[in-house]
């Protein structure tokens, strides 16, 4: 049962966690997938650590049929490809972000 200051599980959430490994993989494989609590658990974890998150149903339903530490289908290539170029220019922002953010602070030193 949650508790009282978090929200009801929604038992329909899905989620499916990718890593890439340019010295292992030819493309993404899936890491993680889960539905309801687990699904909810996958997200936190991306949440606290920075990783950003897409909701996509219908590429969630295609790799959700990948058994884990498989390499994902070529039918999802272009769909995960055009998730990847906007998190790496998202990252590439923040990281711009962080660096004059440490140049402010290093000039009031």
């Amino acid at each position: 049962m949650a508790k009282d200051s978090e929200p009801p599980v929604n038992p329909k959430t899905k989620a499916i966690a990718l890593a890439f490994d340019p010295l292992r993989d030819t493309t993404p494989r899936v890491v993680a997938t889960g539905k309801g609590a687990l699904a909810e658990q996958i997200l936190r974890l991306a949440f606290d650590n920075g990783i950003r998150v897409r909701k996509d149903e219908t590429l969630t339903e295609m790799l959700g049929l990948v058994e884990i530490d498989h390499e994902i289908p070529v039918a999802a290539i272009v769909a995960v490809a055009e998730i990847l170029s906007y998190v790496y220019r998202e990252n590439g922002k923040m990281k711009l972000v962080r660096e004059a953010r440490n140049i402010r602070l290093g000039d009031n030193e």
